[in-house]
């Protein structure tokens, strides 16, 4: 007999949870109830939750310190997705733990290394004292991406690594959604941080090694946006390669590209839209100047949600180990390093390791 559909919680209603978590829920609603939506204040609980009950109608509404209790005492509630503002991120993600809710938080796994490793302490001292250890999951969707997943099983093909290349030229200005979060703003390392991630995580994903050391110049350009808001880093892989990390976070011209260089080709990721569909093309180029494209939509959301409800459905088998906590402390540590050495003037700085 197949287990129960999870009962979750939503914590922050946001643009995020609004446009991402709810429509993405939506898609899967087989696999899971969602049973409230939580947030500070009741106007904006009731502003998510007016566009979920399109697809879950018995969704009910939480906010303030009552409705977060309230949430904590319903035992029917196995998991929560945290979705609220970094710099309460953690502390929220840690309160859940101890009240035994399994949690998929979202990215950044923490805004530092001395956060994150506090954070790790007291999580492990939660899973000493839980009989069932709740899960901790990291919500990256890049590693859920199909286009990451199977571009990996390629770059073997490539032969030995030699290089590894990283440009990001976003598109943070004042047409993005996200342009005026303050919390965004005022995170250590601004959108290098909140948004880098990302990358990071796709890097960390195809080279299928860490970093484990950067060099980096940081600059602050356009004064609409916090500083630094361009950074570009030479890395060197644990496996003896080297590689380059270029990240504008504001640019007319955008452009999200991976590309690694062996000795027997090349495979290249790059974000683009084919059919008026987003995501991602693959190219890989092989001897004799052959090349094949393959374009993969989006998914990565979806999957990793998918990912996370077969982990708490299923508690007595492994975490998935793409959402694990130490995955997206991993992500963060790499760009800490990148925003310490710029502020260095490109001291060589080691990767913290977890």
């Amino acid at each position: 007999m197949a287990n129960p559909s999870p009962e979750i919680a939503i914590l922050g209603a946001g643009i995020f949870v609004k446009t991402q978590y709810i429509p993405r829920l939506a898609e899967i609603s087989d696999l899971v109830i969602l049973k409230a939506i939580w947030s500070r204040t009741e106007e904006s609980a009731k502003g998510a939750v007016e566009i979920a009950r399109k697809h879950f109608p018995e969704v009910k509404c939480k906010w303030g310190d009552e409705g977060l209790n309230e949430i904590i005492q319903d035992s029917s509630i196995v998991g929560v997705a945290v979705v609220v503002a970094a710099e309460t991120m953690v502390e929220m993600s840690l309160k859940m733990l101890k009240a035994g809710k399994h949690v998929l938080q979202e990215k950044p796994a923490a805004a530092s290394i001395s956060e994150i490793e506090t954070a790790m302490s007291s999580y492990r001292n939660i899973s000493a004292d839980s009989p069932c250890r709740p899960i901790w999951a990291v919500a990256e969707n890049y590693r859920f991406e199909p286009a990451f997943v199977e571009l990996k099983k390629l770059i073997a093909e490539t032969g030995d690594m030699m290089n590894v290349q990283l440009i990001i030229e976003g598109s943070m200005n004042s047409s993005n959604p996200y342009f005026s979060s303050s919390w965004r703003r005022n995170l250590s390392g601004g959108f290098i941080l909140d948004m880098g991630v990302h990358y990071i995580a796709g890097l960390r994903m195809l080279v299928g090694c860490e970093v484990a050391s950067v060099s980096a110049t940081t600059s602050h350009v356009d004064k609409t946006l916090p500083g630094p808001d361009n950074i570009t880093s030479n890395f060197q892989l644990e496996n003896g390669c080297s590689g380059v990390f270029v990240m504008v976070v504001s640019s007319r011209s955008p452009k999200i590209l991976w590309r690694v260089v062996g000795l027997k080709g090349t495979v290249q990721l790059e974000r683009g839209v084919e059919g008026g569909r987003h995501g991602y093309m693959a190219t890989i180029y092989g001897e004799g100047g052959t090349s094949r494209t393959i374009f993969y939509p989006f998914s990565g959301v979806t999957e990793e949600l998918k990912a996370f409800f077969n982990d708490i459905s299923e508690t007595s088998k492994e975490q998935e180990p793409r959402l694990s906590y130490v995955e997206g402390a991993r992500d963060v540590a790499v760009l800490e390093a990148m925003l310490e050495s710029g502020a260095k003037n490109g001291a060589v700085v080691p990767v913290t390791k977890f």
